[in-house]
């Protein structure tokens, strides 16, 4: 049997983990890509421009991953979003806390990076936060809880809970072609949607839908066909190099950021090493930045007020933990985890949507009651 170099391939994952988030920090830098900015954008305007981006980079990693999964590239029961187990409140209450924060902090993880990138001060302390009240619900206090609470209430499935299993095993058909399927028509829908209206046939949409849906199925295949080992030689199983997780991965922005705290403050532990999330980091904040020093739009921002800065403390705190508690965030829920068209990805999505409104309904209220 050929021998596999596992260095020299975990390298290979990690240096195109860094190009690919380079290049979605760029673009979404570029192009205004934003979950939250969409969202506030209908609230509060009526404009949907942003929203049909969104829409756009969801049909491309939709059809991206699931043309790989009837290719036999990548599978979603390699991933964290298909496991039998549908934690179905976890991801409901932790998106809802999750998009509540992010319209407090001003943007979500990704957003917050890039405006970090652009010499943002809030959105430094805003990932600070975030990454500590991260780490503290992936291993610490609020972890406890969690795992006492929220993740007691959820109910089982026979197969994955991504949609092509479910169907495979209610219908007896081929679970890839199925996959096919089914992501090739959620895509067609969602195109359909965007291309309805001028503002979705803009270039500026359709660059940023398709550059970050592009990124999201690309960084698939890294981790999961590229970075994939059938026979890890250290330990005779299966393995997903250059991953926190050990499972196949896409783009995701709250464990990462804590990961990215605990590797830099135990720096020396030998143990700790880049993995595909912390690269993802400073990735996007590196995309952003060289984005921003090219068309000038760099400048020093901090906070102007103590309000600004107890809503922005407030909102990373809500993120960190909700982040966690739902498995994702906009970017690792809404867009990697729908990629897989799992059941809960679904369900974190609309409870991030629906806390992001509810949200925004309180700021008009707190403007209101000021006058």
């Amino acid at each position: 049997m050929e021998t596999v170099d596992i260095p020299g391939l975990t390298n290979q994952v990690l240096w195109a983990s860094l190009a690919l988030a380079v290049a979605f920090g760029a673009v979404a830098q570029r192009t205004r890509f934003c979950t939250m900015g969409a969202i506030a954008d209908v609230v509060n305007m009526g404009d949907w421009e942003r929203a049909r981006m969104w829409a756009l980079a969801v049909a491309v990693a939709v059809l991206g991953f699931n043309g790989m999964v009837a290719a036999g590239w990548v599978q979603a029961s390699n991933s964290i979003y298909a496991a039998p187990r549908v934690l179905w409140l976890s991801a409901l209450l932790g998106g809802a806390m999750f998009g509540f924060g992010m319209v407090l902090a001003s943007g979500c993880g990704s957003k917050n990076l890039m405006r970090m990138g652009s010499g943002n001060l809030k959105a430094l302390v805003v990932m600070l936060v975030l990454g500590l009240a991260g780490y503290a619900t992936l291993r610490g206090i609020t972890g406890v809880l969690r795992v006492n609470t929220v993740e007691h209430v959820h109910f089982e499935l026979a197969t994955g809970q991504d949609l092509p299993s479910m169907a495979a095993a209610a219908f007896g058909l081929p679970g890839p072609m199925l996959a096919l399927a089914l992501g090739a028509a959620l895509a067609l829908v969602l195109l359909v949607w965007v291309l309805s209206k001028p503002e979705g046939r803009s270039g500026e949409v359709l660059g940023g839908g398709i550059g970050v849906g592009a990124v999201i199925a690309a960084t698939w295949w890294v981790s999961g066909s590229l970075g994939f080992v059938a026979e890890d030689p250290n330990t005779l199983e299966p393995a997903f190099l250059g991953t926190n997780s050990r499972r196949m991965e896409s783009l995701s922005l709250v464990a990462p950021v804590a990961y990215t705290l605990d590797w830099l403050l135990f720096f020396s532990d030998t143990s700790r090493t880049l993995t595909l999330g912390i690269l993802s980091v400073v990735g996007i904040t590196l995309g952003a930045f060289i984005v921003s020093v090219l068309d000038r739009s760099f400048r020093w921002e901090g906070f102007g007020s103590f309000e600004d800065l107890a809503n922005h403390l407030v909102g990373a705190t809500l993120m960190g933990v909700g982040g966690v508690v739902a498995m994702g965030c906009t970017v690792g829920q809404g867009l990697s985890g729908v990629s897989t068209l799992s059941l809960g990805s679904f369900i974190a999505l609309a409870g991030i949507v629906g806390g992001a409104v509810a949200a925004l309904r309180y700021q008009v209220w707190r403007i209101e009651r000021s006058l």
